[in-house]
C-alpha cells in the first residue's frame, strides 16, 4: 500500500517510509492511497480474537510491508499483561446507552499508550526495512500525555533519541512530574514558554528547515515524529474502536450490524479521526460526536465550516485538549475535499489563521460529525454527577466527552449505544477531580492522588504512585525560538 501527502506534493512512499519520515516533504501528513475494507466475515473473526491479535490483523491491512508475524510479535509485546494489566481497552457500561472505552490502563495511564507502546516497535522495523543507518531524533510537542507516553515507549531504544517539548504552564503537575523524572539515556525534556500550539509550530518549523535538516544529516541524524501527525501513531488508534465494537457484539450488548455512535474528547483531532477511518472502513458507526473543552475551535468549525484560530486561548482543567491548531483535521479535509483544496486551506491557515470550506465539503463533513463543547463549570459538574449517580470516576477530559454524549443522547433519544472514549486515568488530574467531587480545595501535587483515593476507595494506578519521590532530571525552560538550539544539543 502506497502513502501520499495530504497536500499532494510529497511524493509516494511505503508504510515503513511514512512511519520513518513522519511528515511529508511538502509539510502535509501521510495517508494511504486507499482505505481497506471491513466485512462481516472479518468482523466475526476479530470478535473471537484477543486484543493483540485484533491489532495485528487491522494493522496488517495498512502496513503491508510488515509481515503478520512481525506485527503479531510486536503487538503481543506492546499490549501484554505486563504493560496493560487486565487487558487493553475494556468497556464499562454507564447507564443504558453509554459504554465507556477505557484507553488508559497502560504504563503512563493515558490513551496515548495504546499507540505509543506499539509505535516504537513499528518505527525500529521501519528503519531496518528502509535501510536507514542514521540515528532518528524524534521531536515531540505535547499538551501533556503524548510526551510521557512517547518517552516511555522510546526510552533506550537503539538508533533513536527523543526530545519532548511541553508548555511550561499548560500541563497538570502529575503530567509534568511524569516527564521531568523520565529515565533513559536517549531522552530530553524541555518546558516551553508558550502554549501547545507554540511548541507544535516550533517542531513543524524544525521539520521544514532545510538548513537544520542538512546539519543534522551531516552529523548522522534525521528528524521524525511521535505525534499523531505520524501515521505509525495514528493507525494503532483505529484498532481500539473496532475492538470495542467487537467486544459489545461478543457480550451480546449489540448485534452485529447494529449501528453505534462514538463520542471522543479531542483537541488535535487524531483520536476522533481514527474512529472516522474505522467508519470509512465499514465499522457500523452512525455519528461521530466531537467533544471540545472551552477552546472550542472544532465545535465552531463543525457548526459553521469556518476554522479560525484567531481567538483567545484558555488554560483549562482538561489541558491535553488546550489546542487551537488541530493538525489531524487536515487528514479529514484530504479525504473529503482532496489534496489540492487541502493545500489551499492549510496555506490560508498559515497566512491568515483561518479558512472556510465550501458548502459541499461542509455538508459531507456534517453527514458524519457533530460538535459539542463543555466549559469549565460543566466539566466539573459532570465529573461530580457521574460519580454520584453511577459511582464512575472520570477524569476531566473524559468528562467533556460524557457531557457531550449525554446532550447528544437527549437530542437523539432512540436508544442507540454510544461508545465514549475515556482518555486518561482520573488520577492524572487528581486535583481537579477531587475538587469537582468535594467542592473543596485539593491538596497540592501528588498528595491530591492520596486524597482522591481515600475519598473514593479507587486505587491509584501503579505508574502514578510515588512520582514525587523520583529524581527530577529535566528542569530547562526555553523560549520557542530556542527550540532549534536544543536540537543541536541532541545531535552531538
Amino acid at each position: 500500500m502506497n502513502y501520499v501527502s495530504t497536500r499532494g506534493n510529497g511524493g509516494v512512499t511505503t508504510a515503513a517510509g511514512a512511519i520513518k519520515q513522519g511528515l511529508a516533504s511538502d509539510g502535509g501528513l501521510f495517508m494511504p492511497e486507499k482505505l481497506p475494507e471491513l466485512d462481516e466475515k472479518l468482523m466475526k473473526k476479530l470478535s473471537e480474537m484477543d486484543y493483540p491479535e485484533r491489532a495485528a490483523t487491522v494493522l496488517s491491512m495498512f502496513l503491508d510491508d510488515y509481515t503478520y508475524e512481525e506485527l503479531l510479535s510486536d503487538c503481543r509485546e506492546a499490549y501484554g499483561e505486563s504493560r496493560f494489566p487486565g487487558g487493553a481497552a475494556p468497556c464499562s457500561a454507564v447507564g443504558k446507552r453509554m459504554r465507556i472505552l477505557e484507553l488508559w490502563h497502560g504504563p503512563t495511564a493515558a490513551f496515548k499508550d495504546m499507540a505509543l507502546q506499539i509505535m516504537p516497535r513499528l518505527f525500529v522495523r521501519a528503519l531496518k526495512k528502509t535501510g536507514e543507518k542514521r540515528t532518528a531524533l524524534i521531536l515531540v510537542a505535547t499538551s501533556g500525555d503524548t510526551g510521557k507516553a512517547a518517552l516511555e515507549g522510546y526510552k533506550d531504544v537503539e538508533g533513536v533519541k527523543i526530545a519532548v517539548y511541553y508548555p511550561v504552564n499548560g500541563v497538570s503537575r502529575v503530567q509534568q512530574l511524569q516527564m521531568v523524572t523520565q529515565e533513559g539515556n536517549n531522552v530530553a525534556v524541555y518546558a516551553v514558554k508558550g502554549n501547545f500550539d507554540d511548541a507544535q509550530t516550533g517542531v513543524k518549523k524544525i521539520f521544514s528547515d532545510r538548513s537544520q535538516i542538512k546539519e543534522a544529516d551531516e552529523k548522522g541524524y534525521f528528524f521524525s515524529s511521535a505525534n499523531s501527525i505520524n501515521w505509525g501513531r495514528l493507525a494503532p488508534q483505529i484498532v481500539y474502536y473496532i475492538s470495542a465494537y467487537c467486544d459489545l457484539v461478543a457480550k451480546g450488548d449489540i448485534e452485529y450490524g447494529e449501528k453505534v455512535d462514538v463520542c471522543v474528547p479531542t483537541g488535535n483531532f487524531g483520536n476522533i479521526f481514527a474512529a472516522y477511518i474505522a467508519k470509512r472502513m465499514g465499522l457500523p458507526v452512525r455519528k461521530l460526536v466531537c467533544a471540545s473543552n472551552k477552546n472550542n475551535i472544532l465545535t465552531d468549525f463543525l457548526s459553521t465550516g469556518v476554522y479560525d484560530r484567531n481567538r483567545s486561548f484558555y488554560t483549562t482543567m482538561s489541558p491535553s485538549m488546550d489546542i487551537l491548531i488541530s493538525s489531524n483535521l487536515e487528514r479529514l479535509l484530504y479525504l473529503v475535499a482532496g489534496s489540492k483544496a487541502t493545500a489551499e486551506y492549510t496555506k490560508q491557515l498559515s497566512e491568515t489563521g483561518r479558512y472556510q470550506v465550501e458548502k459541499e465539503v461542509f455538508d459531507k463533513i456534517k453527514e458524519d460529525f457533530e460538535g459539542y463543547y463543555c466549559d469549565e463549570e460543566n466539566t466539573s459538574q459532570t465529573v461530580s454527577s457521574i460519580y454520584r449517580e453511577y459511582g464512575y470516576l472520570s477524569d476531566t477530559h473524559s468528562a467533556v466527552a460524557i457531557n457531550a454524549a449525554l446532550r447528544f443522547a437527549e437530542k437523539v433519544s432512540d436508544g442507540t449505544k454510544i461508545i465514549v472514549a475515556s482518555t486518561a486515568s482520573p488520577y492524572k488530574f487528581a486535583s481537579s477531580v477531587y475538587e469537582a467531587i468535594t467542592d473543596k480545595k485539593a491538596p497540592e501535587g501528588p498528595e491530591a492522588l492520596e486524597a482522591l483515593s481515600e475519598l473514593t476507595g479507587v486505587e491509584i494506578p501503579a505508574p502514578l504512585s510515588g512520582l514525587d519521590k523520583k529524581k527530577v532530571r529535566f528542569t530547562k525552560v526555553i523560549e520557542v525560538g530556542q527550540m532549534p538550539e536544543t536540537v543541536r544539543e541532541n545531535t552531538i
